[in-house]
């Protein structure tokens, strides 16, 4: 082994060999084990999310691999419609064109080319990550198997009835012409404005104050040119005897009801709302309790147009209203329409009042425009029929959700679910399986000849085939079973599915989780006819967040990059991505400062293996996880000990008789005692492997390898190679327990950290015992009861607790390290006084003794600093130890400075202003500290006082 880790120089070498091997593909034998990774957007690369969620994944499939099962881990992609098509046509407009120069054939083909680069780059990511998927099965859900599937479930559903086409309002992207889900919405909070407007009463009726008019208050005025009624709460007494009379619509001069409905809120503004059931989600559902008209007002660039669509809630057109718009606003986009409504109602005398006004406004998460509620022919999937089997199989115990708590926003989602809207206004996607003939016929089918021929249509005949395409989610929902060859092979689907867990994230749990619960069911049966699940076990991670707690953006920037964690990057280099492609001086500005103050230098060096074991410590069942680049340093100097100790094993071991030819061994107490802890070991992180608590196993390995391992056994060994008098069964007894543990914590290890254990493992496999080409497929530790030694883990605790004493007492008293010690025990009962006997030696070498001296409990003892083992006290006498004076000035000085530092913490903390305007966790902190202060110079002040005494 070289003499110090270098990761980047293993790394590649052993993913290479894995792969070229094919270890990654199902074995063919064992019980069956799958995980169908969450397909990557092909918009560009792997963001610290996607490396979290992969590590743990592949933390499973390489244990359960290691376990003997045969594990598929399904790799893939998803073409993620509106997102990459908005990438391509930002490439195309940076060379001047749109899609619409390049026409459709020609703009997909664009779209495969950068599906091919923006792939390749993530598949890259994905190797430099470890993770060890079954790339010969790689799929993308544009595959034309995974096409296929797609266009059978359509066509199914539509056949059962569950999917029809209707006109309903939908979220609409103005910019990008196509309809969003409400996933792709972020609705942040801006600056606006509420506008009061009068609405005359018709008829000539009157308010019960006299008044002739009514007044509304609204955030989107320009949307009152599509007002379909007044409504009031019709327990409101102001407004009762006006229910069902009416008002005449300002600039458009239309009469509209005055409805009533539970719905308005009696104390916010007048207690009147102006209704727009085209242009508002809440109004359409008013609307529809009141059979109102939809008057939409916007084209798909949300302008004005002419003549206003009017339709019923059946979709049929209402030719009865006058739906022209006024002259001055034809082809006004809305924001110019709003302007001059404001003007005219000012100029009209109806404009009562304008209030400034905070309100939720949704964007497109795409193209950041305002989202317009817009009323369009669209297609959906009935999900009613389809939840009610979903969510029987949570209830159960089918599937199950880890953290339990995700359970109760997944009913909460599935017991109010709405039917689906599936169609998207783009080019690249799945293109919906229908068509139509010249009258507007639709008719659906898996292609034109089948349409034609299931239709009995003749070449006389004309069809186009819908230009629409299907949501994302409407292939990624089929994810688990169009994988695996659905519908034209269910051979796979008989070892791998259902999959056994499904790491995803917990804002995805409606909008991909429940819809993959929902298709599946619905189309993959059990051998007895019952439906079948996608997968056994949700585990909802949290949400990788940067080291201050905020959600990682390009806006902000303070996204991670994990390959630059992995290989490193200077600031200069950083500070270039984080502010590549932003427009507004300012903002980068704003991020370089931030960049080079969190940052200095940029990154050092990690290697993969440290990012994947940081990642797993963070594996709590929380939703928002703090990522700390100093707690990936640290974990970074982990990988260097476990070098460092594998080096030391080495040494002691290679070219050496480690009992493999059946010489008789010895094993003093600490090869017992190792051993021992080590069952324990394993039988701790099969518990928490199986309760999907990553961070309790992580936190169990590293305290084992770094604290008893590396810092208290290998210490221990070195006395038997140092005595010249230690026996050779005695050697070949240590140097076995130090192989055969690092051999077996290696194994422990690999599903987390694969590099450095593979490399390791390589170096001493034989002289452990073992063969085989790599330590992935070795089996997996079991904890062997039989060697739990109890009496051995006492006895190390007693000399662990000895030594720890001694310490202590040498940092108390600012002793060296180097200088030997007489050490009196005394209180001790009998099996101490054995204990001491049998560890004399260890206790002498490291603990640094001169001497060790048994006194009994009624013997004086002269004056000592103490420590308790139990019951028994480590006593150093202090005479001659120290210069007394000279010590005494030392710790009075850091007294006088302990108390500076208190004085100045406690007036703050004094400071009502301070306290009550600095954050609650900054002032805990300021306390914290004043504690720990206070309790430092007792401590010291009672070191002066035992000086005092000598």
């Amino acid at each position: 082994m070289d003499k110090t880790y270098q990761p980047h120089d293993i790394e590649t070498k052993h993913y290479e060999h894995w792969e070229q091997n094919n270890w990654f593909a199902p074995s063919g034998v064992g019980p069956g084990y799958s995980i169908m990774i969450p397909p990557p957007n092909v918009t560009g690369s792997l963001h610290m999310g996607h490396a979290f969620q992969q590590t743990i994944m592949d933390a499973l499939i390489r244990y359960h691999r290691m376990q003997g099962y045969n594990t598929l881990w399904q790799p893939g992609t998803d073409h993620a419609g509106i997102a990459t098509q908005l990438v391509v046509e930002r490439l195309l407009a940076a060379e001047g064109k749109t899609r619409h120069d390049l026409g459709r054939e020609a703009f997909i083909d664009k779209v495969w080319e950068w599906k091919a680069q923006s792939g390749g780059s993530i598949t890259g990511q994905m190797r430099r990550l470890g993770d060890s998927v079954d790339w010969s099965r790689e799929r993308f859900t544009m595959d034309p198997g995974l096409s296929d599937a797609v266009k059978e479930v359509f066509v199914r559903l539509y056949e059962e009835g569950l999917i029809y086409r209707g006109k309903r309002l939908v979220n609409w992207d103005p910019k990008l012409h196509t309809a969003i889900s409400d996933l792709e919405v972020e609705s942040k909070e801006e600056n606006g404005h509420l506008w009061h407007f009068r609405y005359p009463l018709a008829d000539g009726i009157k308010t019960a104050d006299g008044s002739d008019y009514l007044v509304v208050a609204t955030t989107r005025p320009e949307t009152m040119l599509g007002d379909s009624a007044v409504a009031v709460h019709p327990e409101d007494e102001r407004y009762q005897s006006l229910i069902g009379q009416f008002v005449t619509l300002p600039i458009v001069n239309r009469r509209i009801p005055i409805v009533a409905d539970d719905y308005v809120d009696r104390e916010f503004g007048t207690g009147c709302v102006k209704i727009t059931p085209a242009h508002d989600f809440n109004d359409y559902e008013l609307g529809k309790r009141h059979n109102l008209p939809l008057i939409n007002i916007f084209d798909q660039s949300a302008h004005i147009l002419a003549v206003a669509e009017v339709f019923d809630f059946d979709s049929q057109a209402i030719t009865d209203i006058d739906a022209t718009m006024p002259t001055e606003y034809v082809g006004l986009e809305r924001y110019q329409a709003r302007k001059l409504i404001i003007q005219q109602f000012e100029e009209a005398g109806l404009l009562a009042k304008t209030d400034d006004h905070k309100l939720m406004v949704p964007r497109a998460e795409r193209s950041d425009v305002v989202v317009e509620p817009w009323l369009t022919d669209q297609w959906y999937v009935a999900t009613k029929a389809l939840a009610e089997p979903a969510i029987a199989a949570v209830e159960n115990g089918d599937i199950q959700f880890v953290p339990k708590m995700f359970e109760n926003e997944y009913f909460h989602w599935m017991r109010n679910i709405q039917d689906w809207c599936i169609s998207r206004q783009l080019w690249w996607g799945h293109q919906i399986p229908a068509w139509y003939d010249d009258n507007g016929r639709v008719y659906v089918g898996r292609d034109e000849q089948e349409v034609r021929d299931k239709y009995q249509l003749d070449a006389s005949v004309t069809l186009r085939q819908d230009e629409d395409v299907l949501d994302t989610w409407f292939s990624s929902a089929l994810w688990t079973f169009s994988t695996l060859g659905w519908p034209e092979d269910d051979s796979l689907l008989k070892i791998f599915h259902p999959s056994d867990v499904l790491v995803t994230g917990f804002d995805i749990i409606f909008f991909w989780v429940a819809r993959m619960i929902m298709f599946t069911m619905h189309f993959i049966k059990n051998d007895d006819g019952t439906p079948q699940v996608p997968f056994k076990t949700v585990y909802v991670t949290g949400l990788i967040r940067d080291e201050n707690g905020q959600k990682m953006s390009k806006s902000k920037g303070n996204v991670l990059d994990p390959i630059d964690l992995i290989d490193g990057i200077d600031i200069d280099n950083l500070v270039a991505k984080r502010t590549s492609g932003l427009m507004l001086s300012k903002q980068a500005a704003r991020i370089e400062t931030n960049t080079r103050k969190s940052f200095p230098e940029g990154f050092a060096e990690s290697g993969t293996d440290a990012l994947r074991f940081t990642l797993t410590s963070l594996a709590s069942l929380s939703r928002d996880i703090k990522f700390d680049i100093k707690r990936l340093e640290g974990y970074r100097n982990f990988c260097n000990k476990i070098w460092n100790a594998a080096r030391y094993v080495l040494q002691n071991t290679e070219h050496q008789d480690c009992g493999q030819t059946g010489n008789s061994v010895e094993l003093s107490l600490a090869d017992r005692w190792i051993i021992s802890r080590l069952q324990k070991l394993s039988q701790e992180v099969h518990r928490h492997i199986a309760q999907y608590r990553f961070d309790l196993m992580s936190q169990v390995l590293y305290d084992f390898i770094w604290n008893e391992y590396c810092d208290w056994y290998i210490e221990l060994s070195k006395p038997v190679f140092w005595n010249e008098n230690s026996r050779p069964e005695q050697l070949r007894g240590t140097r076995q327990t130090l192989i055969r543990v690092l051999e077996t914590l290696m194994r422990l290890a690999h599903p987390v950290m694969p590099f450095i254990t593979e490399e390791i493992w390589q170096s001493i496999k034989e002289l452990a015992g073992v063969e085989g080409q790599t330590l992935m497929l070795q089996a997996y530790p079991q904890a062997d009861a039989n060697m739990i030694d109890e009496q051995a883990e006492n006895d190390i605790e007693w000399l662990k607790g000895v030594i720890v004493g001694v310490r202590n007492i040498r940092g108390e008293l600012n002793i060296s390290a180097g200088r030997e010690l007489p050490v009196l025990l005394q209180n001790g009962s009998t099996e101490d006084q054995k204990r001491l006997t049998t560890n004399h030696t260890f206790l002498v070498k490291l603990a640094r003794l001169e001497s060790i001296t048994w006194l009994e409990t009624d013997e004086e003892a002269p004056m000592s600093a103490t420590q308790l083992v139990g019951n028994m006290k480590v006593l150093v006498p202090m005479a001659g130890l120290i210069d007394v004076e000279a010590e005494k000035a030392r710790l009075k000085k850091e007294i006088d400075k302990a108390e500076k530092d208190f004085s100045r913490i406690s007036a703050k903390l004094a400071n009502e202003s301070f306290v009550a305007k600095a954050p609650e966790a900054v002032v805990n902190t300021e306390k914290d500290k004043a504690a720990a202060l206070e309790q430092t110079i007792a401590n010291l002040k009672d070191q002066i006082d035992k000086l005092d005494q000598l």
